[in-house]
């Protein structure tokens, strides 16, 4: 039976360059007194105390070798928290940047009369009602624009529609015409 490809092919291209989170991924340590497992730090513990054993028995090849394996464990730990440290760095950094464009949006808004939602402020000409509140007679203050439906409000658009749909033409529509007419001029 052919044995699958795929699941070596996978184990050499994993990257190793980034430390992950390797200060609280739990290692199995093959050391001289057997398997050490644990944490990064739990393992420098480990074989720290093994080194305070081995020195007080006297071996000192012992305590040697069982301090380059916490000292292996440490160069590991100190490592991730520098990685750690340099990322939370840049994300201030990026942060701190964020937030300075931010405020200068903010200022340049203020500067142009724009409130923060995008609506101009008091540089834009006001609408003026003209006939006591009644929808049909308002004016810009410039008269020289020229009338576009948008600009009509949405009930003259409306009795527009009614007449194209109802032709009769009593008194009193025709009226109502002039009045709406005279009110958009």
């Amino acid at each position: 039976m052919r044995v699958s490809k795929s699941r070596s092919r996978n184990k050499g291209n994993r990257n190793r360059s980034t430390m992950g989170n390797v200060i609280n991924r739990v290692f199995d340590s093959s050391g001289p007194e057997g398997k050490v497992r644990g944490t990064p730090q739990q393992i420098i513990d480990k074989y720290n105390q093994l080194a305070r054993d081995a020195q007080l028995g006297g071996d000192r090849v012992a305590t040697e070798n069982f301090q380059q394996h916490a000292e292996h464990y440490l160069r590991l730990l100190s490592a991730a928290h520098k990685e750690q440290e340099a990322r939370r760095e840049e994300h201030e950094r990026l942060s701190r940047e964020r937030h300075s464009e931010r405020e200068m949006e903010r200022n340049k808004r203020q500067d142009h009369g724009i409130n923060p939602d995008g609506v101009a402020g008091s540089n834009v000409p006001d609408i003026a009602d003209t006939n006591n509140g009644s929808e049909n007679s308002i004016q810009t203050q410039d008269a020289g624009l020229v009338d576009t439906p948008e600009s009509q409000s949405a009930k003259q658009r409306r009795n527009r529609r009614h007449r194209k749909e109802n032709s009769s033409t009593t008194e009193e529509s025709r009226i109502e015409r002039r009045e709406i007419e005279t009110a958009a001029e």
